[in-house]
């Protein structure tokens, strides 16, 4: 009896490479080395969400998206290149930058003027209460409980009460509390977002750190360039010695006893 060989089924699905591909082509200029890992870890995250079929797009996702470029890209030179990276990222992996900032500017706008009291409130009737602004996506979160969980929720929902009142996050005990009870009010793995946030707060930290450090060297770096300039200056502008002005021995009046 012959076997039949059969060939793997087509398949158009965006691997991580053709991601990588289409963030260079929309962004054509090299990383600063410092945040290149940055760039490449939430490219590829967004990535493997984007092609995963649980994944659900909301404006808690798109906060932690924002959230998170926003931090980790503090301090990056050229400035202006932040944009482009942002959009590039973005639309490598099918999304609108545009869209993702819109969201998160009304997301805080939403937030403006609450109290951490009117905040939990919204949060305890997320499954239950729909509704405009804030209750409603607070709502469509909660009402999710298929949809692919993923670390950059748990970053927008930590950035919803750094939003409200950032103090209530100083106390471990009290932050982690507060987060736990919100995760499972979202119906998120509170676990997984303690577990994630820890990380995320530990990463912002080292980053922090990194950049003082590279502050230092480009600083120190400057002043050297800036020493050797002034050195060559000064070389350039000393008159050269002729045969003439050049150095003798002089000769001295002596006078016999």
């Amino acid at each position: 009896m012959s076997s039949i060989l059969l060939s793997p089924p087509v398949t158009n699905l965006r691997t991580v490479s053709d991601t990588k591909r289409a963030f260079y082509n929309h962004h054509s200029r090299p990383i600063n080395s410092l945040y290149r890992r940055v760039v490449e870890e939430l490219m590829v995250e967004m990535h493997l969400l984007s092609v995963n079929v649980d994944f659900v797009y909301n404006s808690l996702y798109a906060l932690g998206v924002v959230t998170s470029f926003d931090r980790f890209m503090v301090g990056y030179e050229p400035e202006q290149d932040k944009v482009s990276i942002f959009s590039a990222i973005c639309q490598a992996v099918g999304g609108d930058p545009q869209k993702y900032r819109q969201d998160v500017e009304t997301l805080k706008a939403d937030l403006s003027g609450l109290s951490l009291s009117d905040l939990n409130t919204q949060l305890g009737n997320a499954k239950t209460t729909g509704g405009d602004s804030l209750q409603g996506k607070l709502h469509t979160v909660a009402n999710q409980a298929s949809a692919k969980y993923t670390r950059l929720m748990a970053v927008g929902l930590y950035t919803l009460f750094e939003i409200v009142d950032v103090s209530s996050l100083d106390d471990k005990d009290k932050r982690e509390e507060l987060l736990k009870t919100a995760a499972e009010l979202l119906a998120l793995p509170a676990d997984k977002v303690d577990k994630d946030l820890e990380m995320y707060r530990s990463n912002l930290d080292k980053m922090a750190q990194a950049q003082e450090v590279m502050k230092d060297i480009l600083e120190a770096e400057r002043k050297k360039r800036e020493q050797r300039a002034q050195a060559k200056a000064g070389a350039s502008a000393e008159p050269e010695k002729t045969p003439e002005s050049a150095d003798t021995p002089e000769s001295s009046d002596t006078t016999e006893a």
